[in-house]
């Protein structure tokens, strides 16, 4: 399958506003806290799929430009599966209906490690990029049964924890490489977009699917660390 090339939508002329997680998630000093929980799957930084992944990453990191991206830390790559609670984003849909709405969220933490003690899961999947965009990969399964099953993952969570986002059927599955800390210049996009072709290409010929460790309850501070606490499936 094709894989895209999404740029444009990162240049300057195309904004009329800072990016919208700037100033909460994270600032041009580096991430603020966000602390929260989530069902993730850790890139498999020593596989040679993986490998190829930080080699990808680092091409992107020597573009012109890229010091208007704030990359996380190898360690922290991941695909979510599932999105957990933010202490910042108290709203029905994104909240357990089981737990008060004033609830620190390590009490909502530790009561979703309870739940979360017998959870079998839907079974295995694999997925591949979809696109490259200054931010990281857009991903999505492998096969349609892959994506089956990652479909099945994301319903199984939400009857688990207890809400269902207004965009959990549309969600898009990614890996975050960086948050744009400024949108690009107009004049930046064409090689961009050229060298995210050539990137994205070298990703392609190297690995097929992007290498993954199981799905895993973690805890985080903000974005640069997330803690395993229950590994599932």
């Amino acid at each position: 399958m094709e894989i895209a090339m999404q740029v444009d939508d990162f240049a300057q002329s195309a904004h009329n506003a800072p990016p919208m997680r700037l100033g909460q998630r994270y600032d041009a000093t580096g991430f603020l806290p966000d602390p929260g929980n989530t069902v993730v799957c850790h890139l498999d930084r020593d596989a040679p799929g993986g490998k190829a992944v930080l080699a990808a990453r680092a091409a992107m990191q020597a573009l012109p430009g890229a010091d208007r991206l704030l990359f996380t830390p190898e360690d922290s790559l991941h695909m979510t599966v599932f999105e957990g609670v933010l202490d910042n984003r108290r709203v029905p849909d994104a909240w357990p209906d089981w737990m008060p709405a004033d609830a620190p969220v390590d009490a909502v933490t530790d009561a979703m490690c309870e739940r979360l003690g017998g959870f079998a899961g839907p079974g295995a999947f694999a997925v591949s990029v979809a696109a490259l965009r200054p931010t990281g990969l857009a991903l999505r399964g492998a096969a349609a049964g892959d994506a089956a099953v990652l479909r099945a993952w994301r319903d199984a969570l939400a009857e688990t924890f207890g809400y269902r986002q207004a965009v959990h059927d549309r969600y898009e599955f990614h890996m975050t490489f960086a948050y744009p800390l400024a949108w690009l210049p107009d004049d930046h996009v064409p090689l961009w977009r050229e060298e995210l072709a050539r990137i994205g290409a070298e990703l392609a010929a190297a690995t097929a699917v992007i290498p993954l460790g199981a799905p895993a309850f973690c805890r985080f501070a903000d974005m640069t660390r997330f803690e395993e606490l229950v590994v599932l499936g």
